[in-house]
């Protein structure tokens, strides 16, 4: 796993084996997060998606504690994925990296708990999977504005932004700040730092 630039992001590169058969690969693996990050992966769902070409889901974030994690990988067609760090006081507050995953490199992308994320297709039945830390719980969901012009996230050219009426009317990261809905980069750390305790 290698750092994205962003802490508590990391990309996961693995080894695809293929022949005249077909291709194989370890997608997940645990003992590469406690090498990595010295702690496991706790999972508690895994979810799946399939989007037209030009959709933009996101960016999606649960507050913390306990947050959510992602491991998140791109299983048909391909995606542009993006880790926002939405933490305040962090020294990245406000910046976003981002990765192409597809079903021929197969790289997944880790981001640990405070951290936003998005992706938008870029071809047709685009099919992204993904294991989260802990399950849904619409009180503690929340989102801001992938298309926020103070992010400027470069989403690909000649694509038009496909958005769910909820993701439209998310706030921008400023506004969310002003509510007081953004989780904190020191209330992350703290929280990071019990879940390698219980490993």
């Amino acid at each position: 796993m290698q750092p994205l630039g962003i802490e508590g992001a990391w990309v996961d590169m693995p080894k695809v084996f293929a022949d005249s058969r077909g291709r194989f690969h370890e997608w997940f693996k645990n003992d590469r997060f406690h090498d990595s990050l010295g702690q496991g992966f706790r999972l508690e769902q895994a979810n799946c998606s399939r989007s037209v070409r030009g959709t933009l889901r996101g960016i999606h974030y649960a507050s913390v504690p306990p947050g959510q994690a992602k491991y998140v990988t791109c299983v048909g067609g391909a995606v542009l994925d993006v880790v926002v760090d939405i933490r305040t006081g962090s020294p990245t507050f406000g910046k976003w990296a981002a990765i192409q995953l597809d079903d021929r490199t197969h790289r997944s992308v880790y981001l640990s708990e405070g951290l936003g994320h998005a992706f938008m297709a870029l071809e047709d039945n685009s099919t992204v999977v993904y294991l989260c830390s802990q399950g849904y719980a619409p009180h503690r969901e929340f989102g801001i504005n992938p298309l926020d012009p103070e992010l400027a996230i470069t989403w690909p050219e000649g694509l038009a932004p496909r958005l769910s009426e909820k993701d439209t009317a998310a706030p921008t990261l400023e506004e969310a700040g002003r509510e007081g809905l953004l989780p904190s980069f020191e209330d992350c750390a703290v929280h990071r730092r019990s879940l390698v305790s219980r490993t």
